[in-house]
């Protein structure tokens, strides 16, 4: 309730702080000294407050002083976080008759929908507009429409959306928040109660979620306030509500409030009533709440389920019934609850257990006096054994990600068919548990995880990271301040209390990066009170002094083994986020996968995270596109594009960093082949392999040999390895065979969908044919040499014709003897060491190195050109060297160019040198442009995106795809579209044809170069680097393609918020170069 003493408004000096108000437009901040400190002002103060200030006041007498407002605002009074609401109780739904309760449809429920089209006013702040909206009087026909649920900064009300990731976007003064920069959206709906709710005895009004304060009036009377943007509030309007007429509800929402400052989730800052409103009616006998815990032995076979119940009326029969999942009864009883709240046990007979990979539920009926409702109910147990993170007392693995609410076009307002299709997808994708970050969710997904298989780490809606931005402790603003403790116990609270009875929820959180203190413990006692069945995470005790787990964001791998490998450990160890997934990544996601199966301690980890957060705007010239911050003015302060930095795009679709994720995490993994004997391991943790098959086939240059079905042992038990054996492989193979494994899963599988492939892998049988083997002569003669205006041309047996400029040294023409005068080259070819900036790039040490050391500005000079005729041909010598402007260092070329009957090689020897020399490359390899470019095949990894660090996901075959549809659309563009460990690549103007002009226009082959990679682009790097959108990039599509053949690669890392580029995939520098390609 809020405080009546003055000293929480007025500082205690002479000097007083009075604002005074005389109409809805007028704000005057006034200094009033007074000459008597011991002659204070005479006030009156109101209880309740309303938060809302009439639109007009009487005219004052002289000498009378009217002060608003009387009292501080609920929204900015620490001491009031609700008023008038009802205790927090699970989420469910009551039914007058069983089958409804079975339904599980809560249109059939004791229940009103209210969400909908509401009436809506906006105004800069409380103290302005409509302060009287409320009132029975009040005519508001000419308010405009909103979507209830929704956000209002996403129906064009207020000021653009903003995004910070840490910074508050307001003054930090907490526990206020300015009043005048404040924005009140004002709501108003008019509803009828139904029929068949009429028959209740109490009547709640319930709101899902409202971002970020509000206070509810119903047919002119004030009902209450609450707070907590990601928590339900419900109120008893039984006094108030209208049951034979209609009812007008009114409800005033505020931007920010005092809990804005532990809301600071790294996300858009959104306003409104987002999640739905709901009209209960209770009857007079009825459930106040219910608790089910399900308590196994410790052979884990037999439990008890153990059910609290919670009645507004004592001696009263609650009947009780559990369905399995065929509805087949497992138990009926009935007993008298003498008291309000009660225990009863019952005994089952070993249940099936409920895992991410069994989801096997059961449904639980309860019902007293006139009505039901139904929960389903999962057996499982989670605990530490050993220190081992357990369920049912088998080890299991966390392969997750975070996912924030979000839909590109309504904000954090989720549509049910969204929610189902992000969890389909993870499922598709072998992801097993979600963090919920970072704050509780829509709770209709909880129903879709107990259903479909997901571990879930609730998450309290509490994150205050902008503390730490402003100097001094920042736990000491509120973590560890005794004045915010009710305020982070309630966000404990309301969490466990809403969502206890889920049994994919195996584990709690105390929210996130809120730093650590008192209030921390204060929170887990909390919940400890409530529910001890489940472990407590919160990384910001990086001690694990309160927590039942240790947890680290972004840990290198090497630092997180250290912890693994630590003597006499007690508490597990998770990673609750890593593998930052922002833009062109995550890099080296596998070396974390393995790690984790590795050690025990390892619990796994949640990647961050699922899906950018772009939301759909459109530019001045009507180009739709994801904005994210800064693209929505007025917005500053604003984070840019750190909001893009999910695996999937802002549209939910799967980008090419969950393939990465989801290939390292695949529950089958191939160890290695030994004759036909083959090696796997499984990494389910509760399934065997009897709902697999494999089926084997061979991948070479343009061939591929479908196999047959391999018998896979019966039993293969989880985290076990196991031997496939191999039959009917050709006694001899051609070079470069690739052995494909596909682990598919059986008709019939009960938790796996069918036909679903769940793994597959490649290992190499042979090697690839050597470089020298490629240089052997095939065709008789020597080429045709020709000078002419500067340039030196020579032209190979099958017509094509190279020409070299004399006065650079450069490769600048490629043409066909059916068109010698249609040049197919529009850059000269030129040695290359940059690439557009990824996300990575950009925020780890080495992008900011690149343009530093200006390797994006080199240019490549020549010496001297000299020009060899021999019996096979000629042999062309550049010496040369590779440097940018302003600085010193440079790399010291020379490149022999030596042309055949059959093909043009190209010898590049480099050797790096001089002062400033960057410590990496971003590529090292050969770019041009090139026209006529429709098609492009290749041998190597594909079809998708791939780097040295990224490439396990593409596997190794003959592919071919559109010239345009190699390069990547990222949100913010960046460099995309690699494809490494190639052989060769054709570049075409058309599908299938023959290996000749003008169906090839040029072929490049590396031979038995490792790591070898090319890209085609029809974007300059310069264009990719300076466009921030996709929509500003497409504007400057070039004619031409620019190629570039590259022998190493930079590798992506997790630069923009973790790990950089790890050294094993690192191009460095400090080396010299001697590589060859073979052009034909």
């Amino acid at each position: 309730m809020p405080s009546s003493n003055t000293s929480d408004l007025f500082p205690s000096s002479t000097e007083t702080n009075l604002v005074i108000r005389q109409n809805a437009n007028l704000h005057m901040e006034l200094h009033v000294n007074t000459s008597n400190p011991s002659a204070p002002a005479t006030l009156e103060f109101a209880s309740p407050v309303s938060p809302s200030v009439s639109s007009s006041y009487g005219l004052l007498e002289t000498g009378e002083t009217e002060i608003q407002p009387k009292q501080i605002p609920d929204w900015s009074n620490l001491k009031v976080i609700h008023r008038n609401t009802l205790p927090p109780r699970s989420h469910f739904h009551l039914y007058s008759n069983e089958e409804d309760a079975l339904s599980g449809n809560v249109s059939q429920s004791r229940a009103a929908l209210l969400s909908g089209t509401w009436g809506f006013e906006l105004s800069p702040g409380p103290f302005k507009g409509s302060g009287d909206f409320f009132k029975p009087e009040f005519d508001h026909t000419e308010w405009k429409l909103i979507k209830v649920p929704g956000m209002w900064q996403l129906q064009g009300f207020g000021k653009g959306p903003q995004y910070t990731n840490v910074n508050y976007p307001f003054p930090a003064n907490p526990p206020h928040v300015p009043y005048d920069d404040n924005e009140c959206g004002r709501y108003i709906t008019r509803f009828p109660v139904p029929d068949a709710l009429k028959d209740g005895d109490q009547w709640r009004l319930r709101f899902e979620g409202v971002d970020a304060a509000f206070t509810v009036w119903l047919n002119g009377k004030e009902v209450g306030y609450s707070q907590g943007s990601r928590n339900p509030s419900e109120f008893d309007v039984s006094a108030l509500l209208e049951l034979d007429s209609e009812n007008t509800l009114c409800v005033e929402v505020y931007q920010r409030c005092d809990g804005s400052y532990i809301e600071d989730q790294d996300q858009w800052w959104l306003s409104g009533i987002f999640r739905d409103v709901w009209l209960h009616s209770f009857p007079s006998i009825r459930f106040e709440d219910y608790h089910v815990q399900t308590i196994l032995d410790d052979d884990y076979k037999d439990a008890w389920l153990t059910v609290d119940v919670k009645l507004n009326k004592t001696d009263e029969t609650v009947s009780s019934k559990l369905l399995d999942s065929e509805g087949e009864v497992v138990f009926s009883d009935s007993y008298t609850q003498r008291e309000k709240s009660s225990t009863f046990k019952s005994r089952v007979k070993n249940p099936e257990k409920w895992t991410a990979e069994t989801p096997y539920l059961y449904t639980l009926v309860l019902s007293v006096g006139s009505v039901y409702v139904t929960q389903k109910v999962g057996f499982r147990r989670a605990e530490l054994i050993d220190g081992v993170f357990c369920v049912n007392g088998k080890p299991i693995k966390i392969r997750g990600v975070n996912r924030h609410e979000h839909n590109s076009q309504s904000g954090r307002t989720v549509p049910y068919a969204d929610l189902q299709w992000d969890l389909q997808a993870m499922k598709a994708f072998n992801i097993n548990a979600i963090r919920t970050s970072h704050y509780i969710n829509d709770p209709r997904l909880y129903d879709l995880a107990d259903e479909m298989g997901f571990w879930i780490l609730d998450e309290a809606d509490l994150e205050c990271h902008g503390f730490g931005e402003i100097g001094g402790d920042p736990a000491s603003y509120a973590s560890d301040n005794p004045e915010w403790r009710e305020a982070y116990v309630d966000r404990a609270v309301q969490m466990v209390m809403r969502d206890k009875n889920h049994p994919s929820i195996i584990m709690w959180s105390l929210g996130n990066e809120a730093f650590y203190g008192s209030n921390h413990q204060a929170m887990y006692d909390a919940i400890k009170e409530i529910d001890n069945t489940r472990l407590i995470h919160y990384e910001g005790d990086q001690e694990a002094q309160t927590a039942d787990i240790f947890s680290r964001m972004y840990t290198p791998v090497d630092e997180m083994i250290k912890h693994a490998e630590e003597k006499d450990w007690k508490k597990p160890f998770v990673m609750c986020e890593f593998a930052h997934a922002m833009g062109n990544g995550p890099g080296a996601v596998r070396e974390y996968i393995e790690a984790f199966y590795k050690y025990p301690r390892l619990m796994g980890g949640f990647i961050w995270e699922w899906a950018n957060h772009g939301l759909l705007t459109e530019s001045k010239d009507g180009d739709h596109y994801f904005g994210y911050g800064g693209d929505f003015q007025p917005d500053e302060p604003n984070d840019g594009n750190f909001v893009m930095d999910g695996l999937c795009n802002s549209s939910h679709i799967p980008g090419p960093g969950l393939d990465e994720y989801s290939k390292a995490i695949e529950p089958i993994q191939v160890l290695g082949v030994e004759g036909n004997a083959v090696t796997i391991i499984s990494r389910y943790d509760f399934l065997t392999l009897d709902h697999v098959r494999c089926f084997w086939e061979l991948i070479s240059d343009r061939q591929q040999m479908i196999g047959k079905e391999i018998l896979i042992p019966a039993g293969v038990k989880p985290h076990t390895k196991a031997t496939l054996v191999l039959g009917g492989l050709p006694r001899t193979l051609s070079t470069e065979t690739w052995l494909q494994l596909e682990f598919m899963v059986r008709d019939g599988s009960k938790w796996v969908t069918p036909g679903k492939v769940v793994a597959r892998s490649e290992i190499p049988l042979t090697p690839p044919r050597s470089f020298a083997m490629l240089k052997m002569p095939s065709t008789p003669g020597r080429p045709r040499i020709q000078r002419k205006d500067g340039m030196l041309y020579v032209t190979i047996s099958k017509g094509t014709t190279f020409g070299f400029d004399t006065g650079s040294g450069t490769l600048s023409s490629l043409t066909h003897a059916s068109k010698p005068d249609h040049n197919l080259i529009t850059i000269p070819v030129a040695l290359d060491f940059y690439r557009a900036l990824t996300d990575n790039d950009r925020g780890g040490p080495h992008g900011p190195e690149w343009i530093e050391r200006r390797v994006h500005q080199t240019r490549n000079h020549f010496s001297q050109m000299t020009m060899t005729e021999t019996q096979s041909g000629c042999t062309i010598i550049v010496q040369g060297r590779v440097a940018p402007p302003v600085l010193a260092w440079a790399v010291e070329t020379t490149t022999t160019y030596t042309i055949t009957q059959d093909h043009c090689s190209i010898r590049v020897q480099a050797k790096p040198t001089g002062l400033l020399l960057p410590t990496t490359f971003a590529r090292f390899g050969l770019s041009f442009g090139l026209r006529d470019l429709r098609i492009v095949e290749w041998f190597g990894r594909g079809p998708g995106e791939s780097y040295i660090d990224k490439k396990s996901a593409q596997l190794v075959n003959t592919w071919g795809w559109s010239a345009d549809a190699l390069f990547h659309h990222y949100e913010f563009p960046q460099d995309s579209g690699n494809r490494t460990d190639v052989r060769w690549v054709e570049l075409r103007t058309r599908w299938g044809g023959g290996g000749e002009y003008p169906d090839r226009l040029l072929r490049a082959r590396f031979g038995d170069h490792e790591g070898a990679s090319f890209s085609v682009s029809p974007y300059s790097t310069r264009d990719v680097d300076e466009c921030g959108h996709p929509h500003e990039l497409r504007k400057r599509k070039r004619d031409d393609h620019i190629v570039r053949l590259d022998w190493y690669h930079h590798g992506l890392g997790t630069g923009s918020c973790g790990p950089a580029t790890l050294p094993q995939y690192q191009l460095r520098t400090d080396r010299e170069f001697d590589v060859e390609v073979l052009l034909d």
